[in-house]
């Protein structure tokens, strides 16, 4: 099984990097020998999806950030039905791309060889508007957690 876990943000957008903080824990955790790929994007949509291309099963960490009610630091284990439910819309995430969802169904109907097996860890967020590579201390102390969590979901 081909497996790719997937740190997404921007490093530099404070909270916004956590992704890819944790997948470079993961990375430095794992035996270099380790047949998991483990990759950096700052990309959504289409791009997003076409990283995806080839793989069995994906793991996404990635920053998440309500609008209203929001707890920094808390993580969500998450689906893609999961993020249906919660994404305001299904169709498009700006006018230039599509939301992840929509990108995945569109590789799907084009006969993409896409993984069917997604998990998501969302860890909400406080800040991703200041320039940092340091995350806020609440998104900073679950990074350990998450990093955990997605070592015990590929051993």
């Amino acid at each position: 099984m081909r497996t790719l876990i997937l740190g997404l943000g921007n490093p530099i957008l404070t909270d916004d990097g956590v992704g890819v903080l944790v997948a470079e824990e993961v990375r430095s955790r794992l035996p270099e020998d380790t047949p998991i790929d483990i990759t950096e994007v700052s990309v959504g949509g289409l791009t997003l999806m076409e990283t995806m291309i080839g793989y069995d099963r994906v793991i996404l960490v990635d920053a998440f950030q309500r609008l209203h009610d929001g707890c920094p630091g808390k993580v969500h284990k998450m689906t893609l039905e999961d993020l249906k439910s919660i994404s305001p819309t299904q169709h498009s995430a700006s006018p230039h791309d599509a939301s992840l969802v929509t990108a995945l169904e569109t590789g799907q109907r084009m006969g993409l060889p896409l993984p069917k097996d997604i998990t998501i860890y969302a860890i909400e967020v406080e800040n991703v508007m200041d320039f940092s590579d340091q995350p806020t201390p609440s998104v900073a102390a679950v990074i350990p957690q998450v990093v955990e969590a997605v070592l015990a979901e590929v051993s």
